[in-house]
């Protein structure tokens, strides 16, 4: 099998595995106890919530451990806006781009339904970029708080989230990331960013399903959404995930920099693909991307059979999020770029991580070529 799926999820690694695995066992303790296992528990967590910090660029204290990127979003989007609001009821608008994933719309459309927000979509251009002009025509003295997405999870566009972050703080508007995807390819200094919060998840980077952090600069007010014993300093209380936290501290600590080999690897894929398969469309930007994403739309077919005929022949894919597998619609992601419904539910992602090779890659642009031509063949849309 070759797996090329990796934006949905990833294995986790060993080396994460033996990390976390006395947190499991014989230090299992709860950090906030006050015994020798409970102290035991609570100096990992620190020591992972340090690690954290020190892979951000950022101050520990800033460092809010979750149960995902989900989560993370949730607490950002919801958390940051609402504490807005009770300081200045004016502050009722929020702001994201047409391309986010579910955890940010939904937030923010959840805000809209019960605390009476107005939700600012963000348009985007036919790559699914932001521009600076776009973001600035949707900014407005009442709002609270911008989002947009560090790089899309469906086709790979990066966005230019510096200058975006540089103009919503010129304004005095907080601006959150959703790096989820980001995480282990592109920079994550949040000084160099210059955001205001910004979610990762353990399990696209080599650490287990369920856990992931948010980063809050300091003097950022919050409003927490789990209240109970006022953990990770009131911000989500719930005893901690010591061994998550451990773990997606390990596997921040096992990124590497410099991934221009998977990026090369990726852009031979592409070519293969295009030149073998009549008719292919590369979605996303061509070259503000992830080294990690290759999508495309093969019109004239179904997105689905191509997936079913791919995995027959051992490669294994998806048609774009994990978070809306199932749904017959078209990608809300690819119609906002502006791609006809019909083309859009043609969609195939293939994502990989750093150990793909050549020939793995080479193996799946011909599997690609054969399951197109074979669900063309059959006239199966």
């Amino acid at each position: 099998m070759i797996f090329l799926d990796a934006a949905a999820t990833t294995p986790v690694r060993r080396e994460v595995l033996e990390a976390m695995w006395p947190y499991l066992t014989g230090d299992f303790g709860n950090p906030s106890s006050h015994h020798s296992l409970g102290e035991s528990a609570a100096t990992a967590l620190a020591g992972a919530r340090t690690a954290t910090a020190g892979a951000l660029n950022c101050r520990p204290a800033e460092i809010t451990f979750t149960s995902g990127g989900t989560e993370a979003d949730n607490l950002a989007v919801k958390g940051i806006a609402l504490a807005r609001q009770a300081a200045d009821p004016a502050l009722n608008r929020v702001v994201i781009s047409a391309v986010e994933h579910p955890a940010v719309e939904e937030s923010a459309r959840y805000l809209e339904r019960f605390h009476g927000f107005a939700v600012d979509v963000v348009p985007v251009d036919g790559f699914g970029q932001v521009t600076t002009a776009a973001l600035a025509a949707a900014l407005r003295p009442e709002t609270a708080l911008v989002s947009v997405m560090y790089a899309n999870n469906e086709v790979g566009t990066v966005q230019p989230i510096r200058e975006l972050a540089a103009l919503s703080r010129e304004r005095g508007i907080p601006f959150h990331t959703d790096a989820v995807q980001a995480a282990g390819w592109l920079p994550m200094d949040t000084k160099i960013l210059g955001v205001d919060a910004m979610s990762i998840s353990g399990h696209k980077l080599g650490a287990p399903k369920g856990n992931g952090a948010l980063y809050v600069r300091s003097r950022t007010r919050i409003e927490p959404l789990l209240h109970g014993g006022g953990q990770e300093r009131g911000r989500r209380s719930g005893t901690e995930n010591v061994a998550g936290a451990v773990a997606l501290a390990t596997a921040l600590a096992l990124v590497r920099p410099g991934q221009e080999h998977v990026a090369a690897l990726r852009d031979d894929f592409i070519r293969e693909v295009l030149a073998g398969v009549p008719g292919a469309q590369l979605t996303g930007h061509p070259a503000e991307r992830l080294p990690s994403v290759a999508s495309f739309c093969f019109p004239g077919t179904s997105g689905e059979s191509v997936l079913l005929e791919l995995e027959r022949q051992g490669v294994v894919c998806s048609s774009g999020s994990a978070c809306a597998a199932g749904s017959d619609a078209a990608s809300p992601v690819l119609l906002a770029m502006g791609i006809p419904a019909d083309v859009a539910q043609t969609a195939v992602r293939f994502s990989f991580d750093a150990s793909v090779t050549a020939a793995e890659l080479h193996e799946a642009a011909a599997a690609v070529r054969n399951a197109v031509g074979s669900v063309l063949a059959l006239g199966i849309r």
